[in-house]
């Protein structure tokens, strides 16, 4: 074989790694699909609202959310709507007993649907993918809603929730997150450790800043999500309160 011909498989050898690859990614989902199912068609509700969802009486979270109800069993969110996700970070943790020490691993996991719902959850475990199990079983049971809007007092009302409808604000820890309403075209002008916040809640337009200083992203991720939940709990003045009904309908 002269040198064209090794030349020449080489690049076929990266490209058959590369299809092989994205088979792996094809597969990694058509095995979720299939595991979120069994997990459906398994599950034994034990609240009153898991009954109620698995009977067909209420069919979506916004029910759910309208009436105040809430979530005890991760099943529920699962039966009602896929969700993304994004591994915040997994650390390897160190615990002193007596009989000596122990280590564990401690998973945060960030978890969305992109249309208005946006959740975060931590755990620990004994070995690294319970522990990221564990944590996306918190971030569903811990779910927040976000109202979306439009991103500039200029445009008119419409069903294109691409912003915040208002300056909101959030902490956590020693941080503080401000979000402010940005137009089309704008783009998440956020730091680099709460973008995947906006990505995964579906605002693909606003303004950011960050105050205060941490080498912990969980903390900012928190905030983020802290400021997100105000859009729902802060009073709105007239025209906004206007903007947001007609975006809802």
């Amino acid at each position: 074989m002269n040198r064209r011909d090794e030349a020449h498989g080489k690049k076929a050898g990266r490209g058959g790694r590369r299809g092989r690859v994205e088979e792996t990614e094809i597969e990694k989902i058509e095995r979720e699909l299939v595991e979120r199912q069994n997990v459906i068609a398994n599950w034994t509700p034990k609240t009153e609202l898991g009954r109620m969802v698995k009977s067909g009486k209420i069919t979506t979270l916004d029910e759910i959310y309208d009436k105040g109800f809430k979530v005890m069993e991760p099943e529920l969110i699962d039966s009602l709507m896929r969700l993304d996700e994004h591994l915040i970070q997994v650390a390897r943790t160190t615990r002193v007993t007596r009989a000596g020490r122990k280590y564990s691993y401690r998973a945060d996991v960030l978890l969305g649907n992109k249309d208005g719902y946006i959740g975060v959850g931590s755990a620990k475990d004994a070995d690294r993918f319970p522990a990221i199990n564990k944590a996306k079983r918190m971030a569903k049971l811990n779910l927040t809603r976000v109202y979306r809007g439009s991103g500039s007092w200029e445009e008119q009302a419409t069903e294109d929730k691409h912003s915040v409808p208002f300056q909101v604000e959030g902490k956590a820890g020693s941080v503080r997150v401000v979000l402010l309403p940005a137009p089309k075209g704008t783009g998440l002008a956020v730091g680099k450790a709460i973008r995947p916040v906006m990505e995964l809640a579906g605002i693909r337009n606003v303004w950011g800043q960050t105050k205060g200083r941490s080498t912990i992203s969980l903390n900012f991720v928190q905030a983020a999500i802290d400021a997100l939940s105000q859009t729902g709990k802060m009073k709105a003045s007239r025209d906004v309160e206007r903007k947001m009904l007609k975006g809802h309908m």
